[in-house]
């Protein structure tokens, strides 16, 4: 059986009473280890032999009695000792590129590509709610694991664990922990208020506010439960919104449509971190108002096109060092109904890292 630089050899234990001891030679007998024969109840002998290098041995054994005589030798070939070669070529299970994780309202749950069959296990450290880190094992057979009551943002790391073959008395471990690291955290929307600047649009009624852009809605809902503009702003118009406190390094955005029409297809979003100075004068359908944005500070975050009705859940990935921001203002360009005024949307959401 095959070790780290070592080895443990098993043979049947020799049934003459009169045997005493074993010999074991290696490299062309230039290295060699006596041991004592066990109690006759003993059947099968194991000795351990350290101290190897990364190789193919072979061994050969010489049971001896009290008088010196020996056996005829048993050969053991082509042992192979493993060490730092063998595990420079291990790696950590891969996590599935698409997805490699889900966030949910209590833990995080990381997806794992199928292991090499010669993988034992995965440990994987975390940071718990309360700031403490723990560890928990993923086995072989298992894809998945769930990690329950993860702080949102903080790093998992994991280490995988092999043997090269199931006989093995070591068990070998990769250079070092990888780490799952700028996980999307969704920003929180409980924080998120709705504004009234100069040019914003209006709602087409009190049931149809920005509020129930962040409700928690899923998928696409029906009249009243979306936000629904008024029919005195054409488009392009804008609304604005407070999401509580200063967000740095957002990443994904996702709107979800009204469940019929009036759908937004392309829209822009923009971002400020304070309202200082910051309302524009220019309607938002007017050529102007891009400049004016701009030199108010507002910083345009990403314009999102979409060829579909506009209904169904879409997410985009914002580009890669945007400023912090607190305000969001979505500039509607257009619908998909080709509507000139109405804008609906079920909600809105968005990621940072």
């Amino acid at each position: 059986s095959p070790g780290n630089y070592r080895i443990k050899l098993t043979w049947k234990a020799s049934p003459d009473p009169s045997v005493s001891r074993y010999m074991i030679y290696w490299n062309n007998a230039q290295d060699s280890l006596a041991l004592q024969a066990p109690d006759r109840s003993v059947t099968n002998v194991s000795v351990i032999i350290s101290n190897l290098v990364e190789y193919n041995y072979s061994f050969t054994i010489y049971s001896f009695d009290k008088a010196g005589n020996k056996s005829v030798p048993v050969q053991i070939n082509n042992v192979k000792v493993y060490g730092d070669s063998y595990k420079t070529s291990l790696t950590n299970r891969f996590l599935v590129t698409s997805a490699p994780y889900q966030l949910d309202d209590n833990g995080i749950t990381l997806q794992f590509e199928r292991p090499d069959t010669i993988n034992i296990g995965t440990e994987i450290r975390y940071t718990y709610k309360d700031g403490t880190v723990r560890q928990a094992k993923l086995g072989p057979d298992a894809n998945s694991i769930r990690l329950a009551d993860y702080k949102v943002g903080t790093k998992v790391y994991f280490r995988s664990s092999y043997v090269p073959v199931q006989s093995a008395i070591d068990t070998f471990y990769t250079a070092g922990f990888d780490s799952l690291s700028n996980i999307m955290v969704p920003v929180d929307k409980s924080l998120f208020k709705p504004l009234k600047l100069t040019n914003d649009v209006g709602t087409y009624s009190s049931e149809t506010s920005l509020s129930k852009l962040w409700n928690g809605n899923k998928a696409p809902t029906g009249y009243p439960d979306i936000f629904h503009s008024d029919d005195n702003t054409p488009l392009p118009h804008h609304f604005t919104f407070d999401m509580g406190k200063q967000v740095a390094n957002l990443a994904q955005f996702e709107i979800i449509g009204r469940d019929c029409c009036n759908n937004p297809t392309k829209f822009e979003i923009w971002g400020i971190a304070d309202l200082t100075g910051a309302q524009t004068q220019s309607p938002a359908d007017s050529p102007g108002w891009t400049a004016e944005s701009n030199g108010r500070g507002w910083k345009l975050l990403k314009t999102v096109e979409r060829s579909d009705d506009g209904s169904a859940p879409f997410k985009v990935a914002f580009p890669d060092g945007l400023p912090t921001v607190r305000y969001i203002r979505i500039r509607v360009i257009s619908v998909a109904s080709g509507d000139a005024y109405y804008s609906n949307i079920s909600e809105v959401s968005f990621w940072n890292k």
